[in-house]
């Protein structure tokens, strides 16, 4: 039976490097260590091409190769036949096999010399097993389909946007034995991510924010492409693109407003997938791990399936939304409040708003929130709709449902990690409750 490249995927992932032996036109051969064979669809693989050698000078001048992989467990060895194709130099086929080097360099010491210059795609031609001494490969203790499965049951039962994004984390803790993950949304200018739901972290950094670009995160949102890494890299650490990114930027806020990101220190496996609605990108959901060479192909292709019922849920939990009608709020007043009161302080500039002294939230959620309270206060509402928020101009929200719904799930949640007497209460589809247990001032702070 012939060999598929899909079965002999584990010895793709960078753990052993590949031997590629090319011809030059004279028929001179030339074998060569190469760093990253790459898994690109049934039929393709790219190989990294770092280094201007005979290798690079063979290919362009004969287009066919062999390369000789091995499978990092039980030792058996494949080789392959291959056609050259072409070079990519950018793109998201690029950025992966990029993102995942940094990681082979850095394990292997060698950060300072593997630099990807390109990923030199090849057609598969042939597949042969060698035979030779083999170990039988581990068993990964875990079916992935049945977890997708459980995954999609739960996520089919939810209502409405929290309950979907806690039931996808809570799925992949419970039954693909993952437990450090995050959800993050893109926010409504397109330009950075913002944590919305997290698991398994001492705080859940509800709020924190990543530029598209920055780090694994961020590089898997503006690519929409996944992108994996199999062993600790700085060069690819979200904390580290936060730091880089604010030291860079003279107009970076004075103030103290940057929401620590949730993570481990030093992850030694990444994955970072986008959630797309069609050709929309919506967010990432983001998984790591303290262990070497956590997530394989395996893992990346579950992660992706539900990534993609995650955007098919919001969806649908979108078009539900514009075709409920909201009633109006309802004209219950106020309870009534005691203590000392408190300040709460506006920047217009950002909308960034502070309890006291204490940073809150700032943007839309900031807005949302600031509009509450003026209401509260001046007009004696605590009952509002997601239509009215969704209507009003001051809080710049674009025609977009699920924009609206991540926010206040960042606002609810990030109330009830920093500030014990406000609170907002869902009282049904497109209806919630501000609550407010204390007096309250709101002060303007210009710039």
């Amino acid at each position: 039976m012939p060999i598929g490249l899909v079965a002999i995927r584990d010895c793709l992932d960078g753990t052993l490097p590949a031997q590629l032996a090319t011809c030059a036109p004279d028929g001179t051969p030339n074998v060569a260590y190469v760093s990253e064979v790459q898994f690109v669809d049934g039929q393709h693989v790219a190989l990294s091409f770092q280094f201007f050698n005979k290798t690079r000078e063979n290919i362009l001048a004969n287009p066919r190769a062999t390369a000789l992989v091995t499978h990092p467990e039980s030792a058996a060895r494949y080789r392959i036949h291959l056609q050259y194709l072409r070079t990519d130099v950018e793109g998201p086929l690029f950025e992966s096999m990029k993102a995942k080097l940094a990681g082979i360099a850095s394990h292997t010491g060698m950060s300072g010399v593997f630099r990807l210059r390109g990923s030199d795609v090849y057609r598969v031609l042939d597949i042969e097993h060698i035979p030779g001494l083999e170990l039988p490969a581990r068993p990964s203790g875990r079916n992935l389909l049945a977890a997708i499965r459980v995954c999609a049951q739960r996520m089919s039962a939810c209502l409405d946007l929290a309950s979907l994004l806690d039931a996808v984390l809570a799925s992949l803790e419970s039954v693909c034995d993952i437990h450090h993950a995050m959800v993050l949304m893109l926010e409504e200018r397109g330009e950075r991510l913002y944590t919305v739901a997290s698991r398994g972290y001492e705080q859940s950094g509800v709020g924190s924010e990543i530029p598209l670009g920055a780090g694994v995160i961020g590089v898997a949102a503006r690519e929409r492409t996944p992108i994996r890494i199999t062993y600790m890299t700085s060069e690819y650490s979200y904390r580290r693109a936060i730091r880089e990114r604010l030291r860079a930027d003279p107009h970076a806020p004075k103030l103290e407003t940057e929401i620590p990101l949730p993570g481990l220190p030093e992850p030694c496996s990444q994955l970072a997938v986008p959630i797309l609605a069609g050709a929309r990108l919506l967010g990432v959901l983001y998984v790591e791990s303290p262990e070497n060479r956590r997530f394989g192909y395996d893992d990346e292709d579950a992660l992706v399936a539900v990534a993609a019922q995650i955007g098919t849920a919001i969806t649908a939990l979108e078009q539900a939304a514009e075709h409920h009608a909201e009633p109006p709020a309802s004209g219950v007043r106020r309870a009534p409040v005691s203590g000392a009161v408190v300040a709460i302080r506006r920047y217009a500039e950002s909308d960034s708003l502070f309890i006291g002294d204490d940073y809150l939230i700032k943007g839309v959620a900031g807005a949302i929130l600031w509009k509450l309270l003026r209401e509260y206060l001046y007009e004696h509402r605590t009952e509002f709709t997601n239509r009215e928020l969704r209507l009003d101009p001051a809080i710049r929200l674009p025609d977009v449902s699920e924009n609206l719904e991540a926010r206040l799930i960042l606002l609810q949640r990030r109330l009830a990690e920093r500030c014990d007497f406000i609170r907002i209460e869902k009282t049904g589809r497109g209806r919630f409750r501000l609550c407010v247990g204390r007096p309250v001032k709101l002060v303007e702070v210009a710039g």
